[in-house]
């Protein structure tokens, strides 16, 4: 059994050392231009990977951070309600905390607050989208120049000979696709990675907007000395003191 797994362990192994190996061949015989489309890849892939980070550390349970925010400012006022959201990483809680220090001064002047700080927030959000476009764009153009270069090497070639065969053009048209499928694979893999930042910072506008309507409401309900959780969210904030 031991045996048998290891010769499997090794077979993998070795079958993934086989396809790195073809890769940088077939990355060498691509000349030049290949390293120009390899650097626009990694540089795209490092942006997608900040992003990600920065996302997901952006990301929260909005529902359940709303039922906490009503709560603090049902028992503690707004100055509760605005300690919660200073301990809160992410944008809705910086756009709360906006709106809160404002919330004082009148429902329309905290409304202003949520909205200016709110397109603050947008921006950090897509920060860095529009280099991971450019190279999106800029990583097929490299592989097609790099075709026109192989491509006119290989009529170079003919040219010299003064005759057609195989083994002239060959080398050229080689290299002409190569470079036109690193090319293109590079940015198939940036473009599904930037449609993914897309949809996750489309996912978090529309929940920071909803819950910024949500919070204005609440203020105004608690200004007028009304209840501001309703009793599914009361029961959902008590549920989340008993795990705490």
């Amino acid at each position: 059994m031991t045996s048998s797994l290891a010769l499997i362990l090794l077979q993998a192994g070795a079958e993934q050392q086989g396809f790195f190996n073809i890769l940088v061949e077939k990355f060498n015989e691509g000349g030049n231009f290949m390293w120009p489309v390899l650097i626009a890849l990694i540089l795209g892939l490092a942006i997608f990977l900040e992003r990600i980070i920065t996302l997901n550390l952006a990301d929260i349970d909005s529902r359940q951070f709303i039922v906490d925010v009503k709560k603090a400012l049902q028992d503690g006022g707004i100055p509760a309600a605005e300690e919660l959201c200073a301990r809160t990483r992410g944008p809705i809680a910086s756009v709360f905390q906006a709106g809160l220090m404002r919330a004082d001064e009148g429902l329309e002047a905290a409304e202003k607050a949520i909205q200016s700080y709110g397109s603050i927030e947008m921006s950090f959000l897509e920060r860095g989208l529009v280099w991971l476009s450019l190279f999106i764009a800029i990583a097929p153009l490299l592989g097609f120049t790099g075709t026109v270069v192989g491509m006119i090497q290989a009529f170079d070639a003919i040219e010299q000979a003064g005759d057609i065969s195989p083994s002239l053009v060959a080398g050229g048209i080689k290299v002409a696709l190569l470079t036109t499928a690193s090319g293109l694979i590079a940015g198939i893999i940036l473009q599904v990675g930037y449609n993914y930042c897309v949809s996750k910072i489309d996912r978090l506008i529309a929940e920071m907007e909803e819950s910024s309507i949500t919070l204005i409401d609440s203020i105004a309900l608690m200004k007028e000395g009304e209840d501001i959780l309703d009793a599914e969210e009361r029961q959902q904030a008590s549920d989340n003191e008993d795990e705490q």
